[in-house]
């Protein structure tokens, strides 16, 4: 596990930066951040930082200058997140992409957008491109096509990471990490089956197979005092399979883990790569971050997937993250949004207008006792300046959108 420990000596002039670069300038689809200074913003952005070879990003995010990692920078330096999760961001052991992003493009200023520091960032290896030995596609050969045959999609270990970065320190000490956890381990687990009953991975298959397609962090952020644990993972797409339906069954149920994790009564099986058991303390304080591939009402995951986390007893929901964009861009876009049932002023993903349409894919979820100041999603309207840095297909940035939400702690 690769570890990131930053800015644990600063100097005077250092910390008055540091506090300063908490206030955030206004976001697209919600008010500037406003209140007193324990109003922290949490934030998850896909910002389909990979690529198609191992070091590829490293590489490119080395120098400044490349076109649509300036783009996903300016809009975080226009949100201005306080503690962000980045979703496919390709993974490399020595953290070259990791500190060179934000070296390179978050420290360096985009138009009036101002450069924003991140002391503290954090990365760990990824499941996806990793060979599992087996035929998990069934397809006749075990790594015929790595990918499909990998513990999760990809071309090679760690394309479509994650990475962490945070204004407040991170307790690295105290990470978890699930990578390796056993779907198989996951009471009442939806295994997949074929459609005339048989299993479609076999006993020796299920022995090394990973519910996580990326991994499940657990990451404390230290905040006035206390500590606020940062749940964060990209559960696989729901598609892309067959009538067993492998990945929306792994979809719901790593969105499922979470829900266990923060339920003392129901995380007594989980266990992380040290080896420890169990899940959160019934008073911690949490945050639920990332691209969970799941809209409550739309698209193709298994019916009731996301609605774990949103009508979980311990998760707060009473300010869902909106933009005027996302209603604007429905409406345009018409084809598959046209027969849409959720309230596009929540969608975070412009997917083809063919299939599935635009849909609320990337959350933020508090807990309960957790009290939301404000939330939105950068997606402005066409008429707003900023467009263009969401922009329509071919995206100059993501085919999804960042998601913030403010917590007065």
């Amino acid at each position: 596990m690769k570890r990131r420990r930053l800015g644990v000596l600063l100097t005077v002039g250092a910390m008055v930066i540091a506090m300063v670069a908490l206030i955030p300038a206004e976001a697209a689809g919600g008010s500037a951040k406003a209140g007193p200074p324990t109003d922290v913003r949490f934030a998850t952005f896909n910002a389909s930082l990979n690529r198609g070879s191992a070091g590829a990003l490293a590489a490119e995010v080395s120098a400044p200058g490349s076109a649509q990692p300036d783009v996903i920078a300016e809009i975080i330096q226009r949100a201005r997140p306080d503690v962000l999760l980045v979703n496919e961001f390709d993974y490399d052991a020595g953290d070259v992409a990791l500190d060179g992003f934000h070296d390179n493009y978050l420290m360096v200023d985009h138009g009036t957008a101002e450069a924003i520091e991140y002391l503290y960032r954090y990365t760990a290896p990824s499941n996806t491109g990793v060979f599992s030995g087996f035929d998990l596609d069934n397809s006749g050969a075990a790594g015929d096509f790595v990918p499909n045959d990998s513990f999760g999609f990809g071309f090679f270990p760690g394309q479509f990471g994650m990475a962490i970065y945070s204004m407040y320190p991170i307790d690295f000490d105290n990470v978890r990490t699930f990578q390796n956890f056993l779907w198989k381990d996951m009471p009442g687990a939806l295994l997949p089956v074929e459609p005339d009953g048989t299993p479609w991975y076999d006993d020796a298959e299920l022995g090394v197979f990973r519910l996580s397609s990326k991994s499940h962090w657990d990451v404390p952020i230290e905040i006035n005092n206390g500590t606020v644990h940062f749940l964060v993972s990209h559960p696989t797409p729901p598609v892309f399979d067959g009538p067993e339906d492998r990945n929306g069954t792994r979809n719901f149920d790593e969105i499922r883990f979470w829900a266990d994790y923060v339920h003392p009564g129901r995380s007594g099986y989980i266990y992380d790569d040290n080896g420890s058991s169990g899940g959160l303390a019934a008073n911690a304080l949490f945050v639920i971050a990332g691209d969970q591939n799941s809209d409550p009402l739309d698209g193709d995951s298994i019916p009731g997937a996301i609605q774990q986390l949103l009508d979980h007893p311990k998760v707060n929901t009473k300010v869902t993250p909106s933009s005027p964009g996302g209603v604007e861009q429905s409406a345009l876009q018409g084809g598959a949004n046209t027969a849409h049932l959720s309230d596009p002023a929540f969608d975070t993903a412009d997917f083809s207008d063919f299939a599935p349409g635009n849909l609320r894919a990337d959350y933020v979820l508090p807990r309960k006792n957790m009290a939301i100041a404000d939330a939105g999603v950068f997606w402005p309207l066409t008429t707003d300046p900023l467009f263009p840095l969401a922009g329509t297909f071919p995206f100059p940035s993501s085919d999804h959108r960042l998601v913030w939400l403010d917590l007065s702690l």
